[in-house]
């Protein structure tokens, strides 16, 4: 029977954090408290509410009950479940430190849920922008207390206010000075007004975030373009339970626009100690597409081709990293890894959501991850994750 390698420290890449009901209200400045988002009883549900407008339900997110069961996401996210519903570990950052050493796992990089994958259903509320960047220095505050409270096992992404990009660079500029590891980018900030991530207007941005060591992360729909993705794929004919699948497998497509939008774009050759991380993406994808940019541009646009200081697809391997936790590269990891490269590929269970690996994402795992070599295993499950944030031997 194969062994997984000796000395493995996992760190999960990406899971998610579910906000708490008080998050915002128990650290809203006096006469704020009703301003900033906050919990309401609406039609028989708890529901997140800014300014007198829904914004989702309160302690969404979660497919795993209370006693660990995990159920269908139509079951779960479609139906009436409420914080009280999903596993205390979703939301309680004592249980999740819990969970984590049941499960032999040393450090979680978290994202949100009711607010936005990439903070989006806040950024582009279409609210006054003062009182929701008051919101977003909210959640980034109450986020940097739990990683600070974890002795940084925590990691999570702090959002960012996509529709001004000065305040970006300000608002990474104190999230560094909080201690944290990167930020959590909207994947279309031009959904709120901003230029498209290509555009040049962001290289104060970049810059900020190759200095000061903060990797860009770009979750799967994490925009309101990216989520149509979701809701418009699938057919009417399809049953309800084929739906959510359709649209899931949908969104790991729209990644793939990220990292050609990035190595065209020349950002890159401006910024080469930028770093970027496809979340929640699978990695099956990137050779294929990695072959199909250097192909597409040298065709199309020989003249910007060699404008560039290498090759599309060089920029992944320099600039870029992924995320995948159910793949199995068709029997061959292995040969699937090295093609997207050893050093850019980083584990993650998806905790509490519907794809996630539960109930043990180590032991899920360990047959396929097993068959890797044993520096390969160490890389992939916890090695580059520890080295990408910083986190200590």
């Amino acid at each position: 029977m194969l062994q997984l390698a000796e000395g493995l420290r996992v760190v999960d890449a990406d899971s998610h954090m579910t906000e708490r009901h008080d998050l915002f209200t128990e650290r809203a400045p006096k006469g704020f408290e009703d301003r900033v988002p906050h919990v309401e009883h609406i039609d028989g549900m708890d529901m997140w509410v800014i300014e007198g407008k829904s914004f989702g339900k309160a302690g969404s997110g979660g497919t795993i009950d209370p006693e660990g069961r995990k159920h269908p996401f139509r079951d779960s996210q479609g139906g009436s479940w409420q914080i009280g519903d999903v596993h205390p570990a979703a939301w309680d950052p004592a249980e999740r430190l819990r969970l984590m050493d049941s499960l032999g796992i040393h450090a979680q990089v978290l994202f949100p849920n009711a607010i936005g994958l990439g903070g989006q259903n806040l950024v582009n509320s279409g609210i006054d922008p003062t009182l929701i960047m008051l919101c977003i220095e909210l959640y980034n505050d109450a986020m940097a207390e739990v990683q600070e409270e974890s002795g940084d096992r925590f990691l999570p992404m702090p959002i960012m206010p996509a529709w001004d990009i000065e305040a970006c660079v300000r608002e990474a500029e104190r999230c560094a000075a909080m201690g944290y590891r990167g930020v959590n980018m909207t994947a279309d900030p031009q959904d709120s007004g901003s230029p498209d991530l290509g555009h040049p207007a962001w290289d104060p941005f970049w810059e900020v975030c190759a200095g000061m060591d903060l990797p860009v992360h770009f979750h799967i729909g994490a925009s309101q373009t990216a989520l149509s993705y979701f809701g418009t794929t699938f057919w009417p004919s399809q049953d309800d339970y084929v739906k959510p699948a359709i649209g899931g497998a949908s969104l790991f497509q729209n990644n793939s626009r990220l990292l050609l939008n990035s190595a065209y774009s020349g950002m890159f050759d401006r910024h080469p100690g930028l770093k970027m991380v496809s979340v929640e993406s699978g990695i099956g994808w990137v050779p294929f597409m990695l072959e199909a940019m250097d192909y597409e541009l040298e065709e199309n646009a020989p003249e910007w081709f060699h404008k560039l200081q290498k090759r599309p697809s060089e920029y992944f391997r320099d600039n870029w990293f992924a995320t995948f936790w159910f793949e199995t590269g068709r029997g061959d990891l292995q040969h699937l890894i090295d093609a997207v490269g050893e050093d850019k590929v980083l584990f993650e269970t998806d905790f509490p959501h519907p794809t996630c690996l539960h109930p043990n994402p180590v032991e899920m795992v360990a047959e396929k991850v097993a068959t890797l070599r044993p520096e390969t295993q160490r890389k992939v499950m916890g090695e580059n994750a520890a080295r990408l944030y910083r986190i200590d031997s």
